[in-house]
C-alpha cells in the first residue's frame, strides 16, 4: 500500500470551478483537454488507492466470522 501523499489539486480545482459556475448560474463547465486529462488521472489514482486499501482491509480480517442466533419461542409474552 502506497503511503505517498495524493496530489488532489486537479479535483479541488474542478470542484471550485463547478461551485463558481453554480454561483454565477452558468449552464455549463468547460475544461481544457489538459485539465480534463489531469482530473481523469487524479481520479484514477485516487480510486486505485482506495481499492488497494479496501483489499488490504479485507485480507487482514478473518472471513470465518461466526454469527449465533438464538430464537425465543415466545412463551413468556
Amino acid at each position: 500500500m502506497s503511503t505517498e501523499p495524493l496530489n488532489t489539486i486537479p479535483i479541488q480545482q474542478y470542484i471550485k470551478q463547478v461551485q463558481s459556475a453554480e454561483a454565477s448560474r452558468s449552464k455549463d463547465v468547460r475544461l481544457t483537454i489538459e485539465q480534463a486529462k489531469n482530473l481523469a488521472f487524479t481520479l484514477g489514482i485516487v480510486m486505485s488507492r482506495l481499492h488497494g486499501e479496501i483489499e488490504a482491509k479485507q485480507s487482514s480480517t478473518p472471513s470465518n466470522d461466526v454469527i449465533e442466533i438464538k430464537m425465543d419461542p415466545g412463551s413468556n409474552w
